[in-house]
């Protein structure tokens, strides 16, 4: 009996710790660098924070925040021209893509050539101007029409389907913001609903840092920002000089949080979420 005790107090500490270990194994994968958890089930004040490509500068330090806060946000890209390596879409920046699908964050169209519209044409068929602001046609007016600019958002869509092996959302951003009633309506013909920014969701990354610093944008955004709101900042703005990511970013998600938001994806997002539902 002597000899049976013994064997007792030797193999359950073993078989324990090994439980231990599992589950920290598991913990790490939900927490850590796998899928976060959701909060969908208990986000009552609900933010949707969504990026825009740009020139990609700022991008890994970005990641590196929303890994920290454990924010899952929404992606708009488009193949746009970058401080390092090849397009924002390109091979050089594709494993950074998968490793934001890897976390569990969202992907949508922001047309490939990162393509602004500019006005309706006359006709009897709809067609309008546009102006890409990347790509080999940069710069140029061009006219298309809804097949035209229904294969634009697909190029981008179908591209970060590659890249990160998930499917993308059918949504999809004009740059800008810049769009008609005719042009969203040759868009969700083909099965892409647009997605634009609350008032106060506009976090002034584009403006000039000389008279808009990242202090007073800050402070703003905390201040103005409601439940429910769509909030748009960049993967890195040439023009802005004082960056407004990642400085002002870490500062804003706590600060957030503090005042009782919670951050959710597009996909949850319930102006979206039956459009998804159907043509997801």
């Amino acid at each position: 009996m002597a000899s049976g005790r013994s064997i007792t107090c030797r193999v359950e500490p073993a078989r324990w710790r090994w439980v231990r270990n599992l589950f920290a194994i598991f913990l790490i994968a939900i927490n850590g660098q796998g899928v976060w958890a959701s909060s969908s089930n208990d986000c009552k004040n609900p933010l949707y924070l969504t990026f825009d490509t740009g020139h990609m500068g700022v991008a890994p330090l970005v990641a590196d925040v929303l890994r920290r806060q454990q924010v899952r946000v929404t992606f708009f890209a488009a193949n746009e021209r970058t401080q390092a390596g090849d397009g924002s879409l390109g091979d050089d920046w594709a494993p950074w893509w998968k490793a934001r699908a890897a976390e569990g964050h969202e992907f949508a169209s922001h047309t490939w050539d990162h393509v602004y519209w500019r006005a309706d044409l006359p006709g009897k068929t709809p067609s309008f101007r546009m102006r890409p602001s990347a790509g080999p046609q940069e710069g140029r007016n061009l006219t298309w029409d809804a097949p035209a600019y229904c294969a634009e958002i697909n190029r981008a869509s179908r591209r970060l389907a590659a890249i990160t092996g998930k499917k993308p959302l059918p949504l999809f951003r004009a740059p800008g913001g810049k769009t008609s009633p005719a042009l969203l309506a040759a868009a969700r013909a083909c099965g892409y609903a647009h997605v634009g920014w609350a008032p106060a969701g506009f976090l002034g990354d584009e403006l000039p840092s000389e008279t808009f610093s990242n202090t007073a944008l800050l402070e703003k955004a905390l201040r103005d920002i409601r439940s429910g709101d769509i909030l748009l900042a960049h993967l890195g703005i040439w023009s802005r000089k004082d960056a407004w990511a990642p400085a002002v970013l870490e500062p804003l998600i706590t600060g957030l949080k503090e005042r009782g938001f919670c951050f959710e994806t597009l996909r949850e997002h319930p102006a979206y979420r039956a459009w998804i539902a159907t043509h997801g």
